[in-house]
């Protein structure tokens, strides 16, 4: 199993400014892990693929347009913010979390990158009232409840070619959690990924219009 930048360069071209960025991730993430839990321990070997290329999912599904903005919600460690930004080096990207120690690690590594296109902030969706073209997330709570906190943030006139919503990462067998939510679109990530780790992975692609219908 590749546990090194060579799984991200199986599946994508980078530039060079990319791939240097993208190599050097590991090794800033596993200084700050040492000094605060970021990523599971045992998660660690598996750097690029359960977190760079998984958070990379959704660039297989979306290009993001150049100064279009991006909101990530629970981001954690900042996934998976910090490596679409890496990719996406011309769309804007606000990563959010509430956890301070977090944020602000995730916003020492940004500077360490030198992502002028990342900008992050210690707070709860709820209480954000900015607006962006996509809402993106990993598994940070369910559908119906991500859907009722994110809705004001997002948009209303887009430029993509498909139309603003949110683009969600998460696992398992979401019929229940999507029942209310029949337009809904999922597409698996082992469409795009063959390791073994993605055969339960998903992106649920929820657009704008759809999110509104549910909150009258």
């Amino acid at each position: 199993m590749k546990k090194d930048l060579s799984i991200i360069e199986k599946y994508f071209d980078l530039n060079d400014k990319q791939r240097e960025r993208m190599a050097a991730l590991k090794d800033i993430y596993a200084r700050w892990n040492a000094r605060i839990n970021l990523i599971s321990r045992k998660d660690f070997d598996f750097f690029y693929e359960r977190h760079v290329l998984h958070s990379l999912a959704i660039a297989k599904f979306i290009r993001f347009l150049p100064d279009s903005g991006i909101l990530d919600v629970g981001t954690g460690g900042g996934f998976p913010g910090i490596p679409l930004a890496v990719y996406f080096e011309d769309a804007r990207f606000h990563l959010i979390d509430s956890i301070g120690k977090k944020i602000r690690a995730v916003g020492e590594i940004a500077r360490e990158l030198q992502l002028e296109n990342v900008t992050w902030e210690q707070t709860r969706v709820e209480n954000h009232r900015k607006k962006y073209d996509f809402v993106v997330s990993r598994a940070v709570t369910r559908m119906d409840k991500f859907v009722q906190w994110t809705g004001k943030n997002i948009k209303t006139e887009s430029r993509h070619g498909i139309p603003n919503g949110i683009i969600y990462l998460k696992g398992g067998d979401l019929t229940g959690e999507l029942a209310a939510f029949p337009q809904a679109k999922v597409i698996p990530v082992s469409n795009f990924f063959n390791e073994a780790f993605f055969e339960t992975k998903k992106i649920v692609y929820l657009p704008y219009a759809v999110m509104t219908t549910k909150k009258k």
